[in-house]
């Protein structure tokens, strides 16, 4: 009965020690961002400077982090294997403060606290996923995202507006589900210096 115990005993011991030792699941690190949104573009000024401080980017929690968040219907997951190489808020963030050096033609960009005849910048990513039409299909990776300038002064809001871009990955694989990624964020990068350019350089004038 001893010698059975032992036995018994010696083969937990090996067994928790191989699930210890256990490979994790291989993962893949990925970036999006790399590439300027006005890249040829040959953006130039064409409207005095206007000084807009932009607010920490806002994403949702379920696409914030590392995690590629991926939906089906009503049906939510994340992507099996692959992870950004920093949290989506912040490659989002770092990929805005880009485009707005390399195309924004009035806005000169900040961050913290407004100047006194400066603006505020708030970017609230409601959308940032891969959707499916239906499992195993071609995803189309959808961005959303409200934006708002407003005077820091009275917290008035001068201008609003939503944002949304999609951009089909061609095949349902990994690295071309981040291409995707890479080209919406770039376009709504894009769409939101040419947003601020404008909507800021008609407030300085009102």
């Amino acid at each position: 009965m001893i010698r059975s115990s032992l036995l018994i005993a010696a083969a937990s011991v090996t067994l928790s020690g191989c699930a210890l030792l256990a490979t994790p699941d291989p993962v893949q690190l990925y970036r999006f961002g790399g590439g300027s949104a006005f890249a040829g573009t040959g953006a130039t000024s064409a409207c005095p400077d206007v000084n807009v401080n932009l607010r920490r980017v806002d994403f949702p929690d379920a696409s914030s982090g590392d995690r590629l968040l991926a939906v089906t219907g009503a049906e939510a997951a994340y992507i099996k294997g692959a992870r950004w190489v920093s949290p989506a808020e912040t490659l989002f963030e770092e990929t805005l403060r880009n485009a707005f050096a390399d195309g924004g033609t009035c806005t000169v960009l900040g961050s913290g606290q407004a100047t006194r005849d400066g603006l505020l910048l708030s970017v609230d990513v409601r959308r940032f996923e891969a959707v499916y039409a239906a499992p195993g299909g071609v995803p189309d990776v959808n961005v959303v995202v409200l934006l708002r300038l407003i005077r820091p002064g009275d917290r008035s809001i001068v201008a609003e507006d939503r944002i949304s871009v999609s951009e089909s990955a061609g095949e349902n694989r990994q690295s071309a589900i981040v291409a995707a990624f890479d080209r919406a964020t770039a376009e709504a990068s894009r769409q939101i210096v040419l947003w601020t350019d404008q909507q800021g350089s008609q407030a300085t004038r009102s």
